[in-house]
């Protein structure tokens, strides 16, 4: 049976710190060697050569294995990183570890009660080799690893799942070239494109695991955008040559006090999509909401976003794909980061861009994790 989680959500006061953490850790709140994921988001240019990521990913590392954490253990942690915090959005990183319910009173009261919370599991695809990208090699790979992460977190139903983070490679000139060696066209021969499409192909290897499309063929990758993932929350990088999968939802029996929901954006400015999250995480809230109603429960939003296909939101024209000067990845995550801040009431939400097969064309896939403790540990902002 999984164990329950503690989900805290920490500042990061440069792209190496990891100092927040480590005081939660110093507290008892964390055990380095409980740390189970880290899904952040850092400062950089969200591209294919954002090396603030490798920097934040190094810093954790070593801030687990200084606080005791054994190093082959801390090597094999899930570590999403997401590069890029244009407009407001704020540098920061939400970190999932086990507790033991019979050692922390906080999670006594609710441990072993039916109603399902919060669980997480982890696992890796095999190998994706460039040419797969783009194509239902990599669709196959990604569905057989969103399975095996199901089990992990002890969760039956498909509908328990809330929020499927990934991390899988993208192309490089090195990658292409090595395909080309063996004899094998790429998808694409433009590395930042190839960002999207990676994303978008994972997102329908997510799809298929959790029945949610069927039928999935070459043809529709990048193309029929009808065809999309509720869940999914695709990143890609140089980092690793396969994809990472972090399936969180909700199991019985786990124990805890924290529940995930998840809801959809239609839109880039459809806030109601961020409360429907909240409020499918089970926080009860008014008919028309605000930030201060939900009274430091909410640990954090991760959100996907995406520039409509047709150029307009609301029926109005924008520019964002015809400019030539800010790719438009900066341009619509700039933009919802600003709505979900105003929801949330906290500049460190989770906002990530290229959405392909990710909630509806122009909109996205929310989740929310909520605290339902005596005591919730979520940010609220105070003069």
């Amino acid at each position: 049976m999984p164990q329950p989680i503690e989900v805290r959500k920490v500042p990061l006061h440069s792209v190496s710190d990891a100092s927040e953490m480590t005081k939660l850790i110093d507290a008892g709140v964390l055990d380095a060697s409980r740390v189970i994921a880290i899904i952040g988001k850092t400062e950089g240019n969200g591209g294919v050569n954002d090396y603030t990521r490798i920097i934040a990913d190094r810093a954790f590392r070593e801030a687990l294995i200084e606080k005791g954490a054994p190093p082959e253990q801390v090597k094999e942690i899930p570590i999403v990183w997401s590069g890029g915090t244009d407009g407001v959005i704020s540098p920061h990183a939400t970190i999932f570890a086990t507790t033991d319910a019979t050692d922390t009173p906080s999670y006594g009261a609710a441990a072993g009660v039916d109603d399902k919370r919060l669980s997480v599991g982890f696992a890796m695809s095999e190998p994706i080799l460039p040419e797969e990208i783009g194509r239902t090699g990599m669709i196959d790979k990604v569905a057989d690893a969103v399975t095996a992460a199901m089990e992990r977190a002890g969760i039956t139903d498909t509908s328990d799942v809330h929020y499927v983070q990934t991390k899988t490679p993208l192309l490089t000139i090195d990658t292409i070239r090595d395909a080309r060696s063996r004899g094998h066209d790429v998808f694409t021969e433009d590395t930042l494109t190839s960002m999207d499409v990676s994303n978008g192909t994972t997102a329908l290897g997510i799809a298929q695991a959790l029945g949610e499309v069927s039928d999935i063929t070459d043809e529709d990758v990048m193309r029929d955008r009808s065809k999309y993932s509720a869940v999914a929350s695709c990143s890609s990088g140089v980092e690793l040559d396969r994809a990472q999968v972090v399936v969180v939802g909700n199991a019985p029996g786990v124990g805890g006090r924290f529940r995930i929901g998840h809801g959809v954006m239609d839109h880039a400015l459809d806030a109601d999509g961020i409360w429907d999250a909240i409020t499918d995480a089970g926080l009860d809230l008014p008919d028309r909401p605000h930030r201060d109603d939900l009274g430091g429960r909410l640990v954090n939003v991760f959100l996907k976003c995406e520039a409509s296909q047709d150029g307009t939101v609301l029926g109005r024209r924008n520019a964002m794909l015809d400019d030539s000067d800010v790719h438009w990845h900066r341009q619509i995550k700039a933009a919802v980061g600003g709505v979900t801040s105003a929801v949330t009431g906290d500049p460190a939400v989770f906002v990530s861009v290229s959405a392909a097969h990710q909630g509806p064309d122009g909109g996205g896939p929310v989740a929310a994790i909520i605290d339902l403790g005596e005591e919730p540990s979520g940010y609220t902002f105070t003069d």
